[in-house]
C-alpha cells in the first residue's frame, strides 16, 4: 500500500506542476501533506516536516549566502571578461550560444558544486538567451545536462556516496568510468549543437553589429543581474538577410524590467580597482569548498559578508546589494523548504523504503548475472525520485548484495550506480535546480517536460558506453 501511495504522490506533483496547476512550492507542501494523512499518519505531519526542514536547512542557509555572494561578484564586475569573450566566440549565433552553455557549465561544473555552476552560467548566458529571443529551456536544459555528468566527479556527491556505502575507493569507481562519461559529456555537446540548429532555424541567422567595439555607454548589455539605477536594458542585435521568425527590430525593443535587468558596462555598482581582490577571493572560496577546510554554508556566509564589506562599505549601498537580490534568494529558499516537506513525508512515512524495496524484489532471477546493468537503469528513476544519500545509502548496498551472489563485482555496482546522474540533476528534490530556473525565470514544470527526454538520454550513452567498453 505504501509502494503504491508513494508513486502516486510523486505521480500526482509530476503532472499538476507540468499541467501548471498548481505552483511548485504549493504542489511540494500540499501534495505530501495530503498523501501523508492518506497513509493514516497525519499526526505526526509535524515531525516529519521538522525533520525534513532540519535536513535541509544547511543547504537552504548555502544557497542563500552563495546567491548573494555570486550576485555581489555580478554586480561588481568579475564575470564582465567571461561574457565578453563567449559575446566573441558566439557572434550572436544561436549554434554557438547553446554550445556555449554547455562548454561553460561542464567547466564550471569542476568546483563540484551545482548551486554555484548554475549561478554562473545564467549569469553570462541569460542577457544572450533575452535579448536574441532564445528559448529559455534550451539553457536550463542543456545546462543541467551537463552539470548532471559532470556530477560524477569525486568530489561532487554521489560518487563519494557510493564509496563510502560500498567500502571501495572513490577512484576505482571514477577512474575507469571516464570514457563512458567522456561519451557523455559529447552526448551532450551534440545535443546542445542540435538544438542551437533549431533555434537558428526558428530565430534566422543574427548579427552582433560589433557590439563589444563599438559599444555605446548604457546601449550594450555585458551582463545580468540585479542590477543598478540607470540601465535601460538596451542591446545592439539585428538580423542578417537570411531572415527568419520574428525579423524587423523586435530584439532591439527594451526588455520590461523583470528583475533580472540587464547592466551596462558603466554601471554604478563596478568596482575595477578590486578585480584582483574579488577574483583571488573567489578562487580561495572555491579551492576552500574543494579542500573542505569548512562545511559550504559556512564558507559562503563569510565570502557574502566579506564581500559586500570590502565592495560596498556604506550600509546604504550593502542594503542595496541585498535587496537587489532578494528575489532570488526567497525563491529558492522558499522552494528548499518546501521540498523539505515532501522529502520528509516520503522518508517518514516508509514510502521511499516501500518503493526502493518493491524495485529490487522486482528484478527478475534470470537477470541476476546483468546487475550491473540493472543497477544502471534502476539509477535513472531512483536518483530522481529519490535524494542521492536514499539511493546510495538505502538502495545500492541491497543491489550490490544481489550482484555479489550473481558474481558481479561491487566495483561494477558502483559503476553503474552513477550513471544516471544527467537525469537526477533535474530531480524536483535536488534543491540546485530550483537555483537554475529561478534565475533563468522558467517554470519548473517547463523545464522538466524539456529536460527529461534528453537527460535520460544522456544517461543512456553513459550507461551505454560503461557496457560497451566493458567497464561495467
Amino acid at each position: 500500500m505504501l509502494t503504491i501511495l508513494g508513486f502516486v504522490m510523486i505521480a500526482t506533483f509530476l503532472v499538476l506542476i507540468m499541467m501548471k496547476k498548481m505552483s511548485p512550492i504549493a504542489a511540494l507542501v500540499l501534495i505530501p501533506a495530503l498523501f501523508c494523512v492518506f497513509v493514516g499518519k497525519g499526526a505526526h505531519l509535524g515531525d516529519y516536516v521538522i525533520e525534513g526542514v532540519g535536513n535541509l536547512a544547511p543547504t537552504a542557509a548555502m544557497l542563500m549566502f552563495a546567491i548573494v555572494y555570486f550576485g555581489v561578484m555580478i554586480d561588481v564586475g568579475l564575470f564582465d571578461p567571461i561574457v565578453r569573450g563567449i559575446l566573441r566566440f558566439c557572434k550572436a549565433d544561436p549554434v554557438r550560444i547553446v554550445v556555449g552553455t554547455a562548454v561553460l557549465a561542464a567547466i564550471v561544473s569542476l568546483d563540484g558544486d551545482g548551486s554555484t555552476t548554475f549561478m554562473i552560467t545564467v549569469s553570462a548566458m541569460y542577457p544572450l538567451y533575452k535579448r536574441l529571443k532564445m528559448s529559455l529551456v534550451v539553457m536550463t536544459g542543456v545546462a543541467a545536462t551537463a552539470n548532471g555528468v559532470m556530477n560524477t566527479l569525486p568530489w561532487g556527491g554521489p560518487t563519494a556516496r557510493a564509496a563510502t556505502a560500498l567500502k571501495v575507493d572513490a577512484a576505482d569507481i571514477f577512474v575507469p568510468m571516464i570514457p563512458a562519461l567522456a561519451m557523455g559529456l559529447v552526448a551532450v555537446f551534440l545535443l546542445s549543437y542540435a538544438l542551437g540548429l533549431r533555434e537558428r532555424k526558428r530565430l534566422g541567422t543574427l548579427s552582433l553589429d560589433d557590439v563589444l567595439e563599438k559599444e555605446t555607454a548604457g546601449e550594450t548589455v555585458l551582463v545580468g543581474a540585479g542590477g543598478g539605477a540607470g540601465d535601460d536594458g538596451r542591446t545592439s542585435l539585428t538580423k542578417t538577410a537570411t531572415g527568419g521568425a520574428g525579423s524587423g527590430t523586435d530584439a532591439e525593443e527594451p526588455e520590461e524590467d523583470d528583475g533580472f535587468q540587464g547592466l551596462d558596462p558603466n554601471r554604478s555598482t563596478l568596482r575595477p580597482k578590486l578585480y584582483w581582490f574579488n577574483a583571488g577571493l573567489t578562487v580561495v572560496l572555491l579551492t576552500a569548498m574543494i579542500m573542505e577546510w569548512l562545511p559550504i554554508p559556512v564558507l559562503f556566509l563569510l565570502g557574502a559578508a566579506l564581500a559586500l564589506t570590502v565592495n560596498f562599505p556604506h550600509m546604504p549601498d550593502q542594503k542595496a546589494r541585498i535587496g537587489a537580490h532578494a528575489e532570488n534568494v526567497l525563491n529558492v529558499t522558499g522552494m528548499v523548504f518546501a521540498a523539505a516537506v515532501f522529502t520528509g513525508v516520503l522518508q517518514g512515512t516508509g514510502m521511499v523504503d516501500s518503493m526502493a524495496k518493491w524495485l529490487v524484489d522486482a528484478i527478475p532471477e534470470g537477470m541476476g548475472p546483468q546487475m550491473g546493468l540493472v543497477t544502471g537503469l534502476l539509477s535513472l528513476p531512483l536518483t530522481y525520485f529519490m535524494s542521492n544519500d536514499g539511493f546510495y545509502f538505502g538502495v545500492l548496498p541491497v543491489l550490490a548484495e544481489a550482484g555479489q551472489a550473481h558474481g558481479v563485482s561491487t566495483l561494477e555496482i558502483a559503476r553503474a550506480s552513477i550513471a544516471g546522474q544527467a537525469l537526477h540533476m533535474s530531480s524536483p528534490l535536488v534543491p540546485a535546480v530550483y537555483v537554475l530556473v529561478g534565475m533563468a525565470k522558467v517554470e519548473f514544470g517547463d523545464h522538466t517536460k524539456f529536460t527529461v527526454k534528453w537527460a535520460v538520454l544522456t544517461s543512456l550513452v553513459v550507461l551505454g558506453s560503461g557496457i560497451l567498453f566493458g567497464i561495467i
